[in-house]
């Protein structure tokens, strides 16, 4: 099904209620789709771009190799969404729900997840190139191999997170929890660790903080 969000009725989409609509590929770039009820829906390879999403409901949404570039996705529940390979790039994601979502291999260049919860997310092999996860909850999530080049982490909780083989260059990790974190073969060079919490991390090098 293709489905094109013409920009004549792109304001009624507001609120609307879009729950398990099959929504793949479509085109709703630009549009105004804040507050709306896409819980469970279709929306893999979709164009998104510029897409208001605030507050929109799209826990379990499938939204594998969509283009979310440049959207406002803030405050928006997006737990346990399939957002594989999608593309989230300078998307805004403050105070959103992404709790067991799947993100690995997203491209998410300097997209802003400041206080999200990030909880148990897959975000393996992501680019987060100076993306700002300030105070973003990543308690056990998986950031095997992602590219954290430049990010912003202050304060975040990677409590157990893996970042095995992750870039943390020049990464802002100070006042962050790394408790428990596996940080074996991850890179932190110029990174920023002051009063981060490290008791047992494991270490670069593979030896565990006290």
């Amino acid at each position: 099904m293709y489905w094109r969000a013409a920009a004549n009725i792109a304001c009624a989409l507001a609120d609307a209620n879009l729950k398990r609509f099959d929504l793949k590929q479509a085109d709703f770039a630009g549009a105004n789709l804040a507050g709306a009820n896409l819980t469970g829906a279709n929306l893999n390879k979709s164009d998104l771009k510029r897409v208001n999403l605030a507050g929109a409901r799209l826990g379990e949404a499938m939204l594998y190799k969509a283009d979310l570039s440049r959207a406002d996705v803030s405050r928006a529940d997006l737990a346990g969404a399939m957002m594989g390979s999608s593309h989230l790039i300078f998307a805004a994601l403050d105070g959103a729900n992404l709790a067991d979502a799947d993100l690995a291999d997203a491209e998410m260049h300097g997209v802003r997840l400041k206080g999200a919860d990030l909880s148990r997310a897959d975000l393996s092999q992501t680019t987060l190139r100076r993306a700002d996860l300030e105070a973003a909850d990543l308690e056990a999530a998986s950031l095997a191999r992602a590219d954290l080049r430049g990010a912003n982490l202050k304060g975040a909780d990677l409590h157990n997170a893996d970042l095995m083989h992750a870039d943390l260059s020049a990464a802002n990790l100070s006042g962050a929890n790394l408790k428990g974190a596996r940080l074996l073969l991850a890179k932190l060079a110029d990174a920023k660790l002051e009063g981060a919490q490290l008791a047992g991390a494991i270490m670069p090098d593979g030896t565990t903080h006290e």
